[in-house]
């Protein structure tokens, strides 16, 4: 069968299939994960399209998912030993230490997963959305 040349026409291109319309789930969080990881899981698949996530990314994302949920841990940790009578410089380095490495080890993930900015846009991209951005109020607020 040969194609077509040009164009296709509206009516060519607004007819569903013969399979009909197929809706991609979204993947659920694996049962390892803890309530809270589970959790970041699905606020994570649910901001993205349903097929961001395929299978062989799926040990990343849960990975991702218990570093932010460590993450969290260890900032409350801080929070705790800043406020805490019984300060000691030792303990709030070796905190700060574990922040560092939870942190470099988010970015690494989040840039595998292409969950940053930096990853979804290309230089000119970013620079031209930062410039369509504006500097004050939009005119309808």
């Amino acid at each position: 069968m040969t194609k077509k040349r040009g164009r296709k026409s509206r009516s060519s291109i607004s007819v569903i299939s013969s399979n009909g319309i197929e809706a991609l789930a979204r993947p659920k969080a694996p049962d390892n994960l803890t309530n809270e990881q589970a959790e970041e899981w699905t606020a994570i698949v649910n901001r993205l399209p349903a097929d961001w996530f395929a299978r062989e990314s799926h040990p990343v994302l849960a990975q991702y998912c218990r570093h932010a949920v460590t993450s969290y841990r260890v900032s409350q940790l801080i929070d705790q030993e800043e406020q805490s009578d019984e300060f000691t410089v030792s303990a709030y380095d070796q905190l700060l230490r574990m922040q560092a490495r939870e942190s470099n080890v988010l970015a690494c993930l989040a840039t595998k997963l292409r969950l940053t900015q930096q990853a979804k846009y290309t230089t000119k991209a970013a620079g031209t959305a930062s410039n369509n951005a504006g500097l004050g109020p939009k005119p309808w607020e």
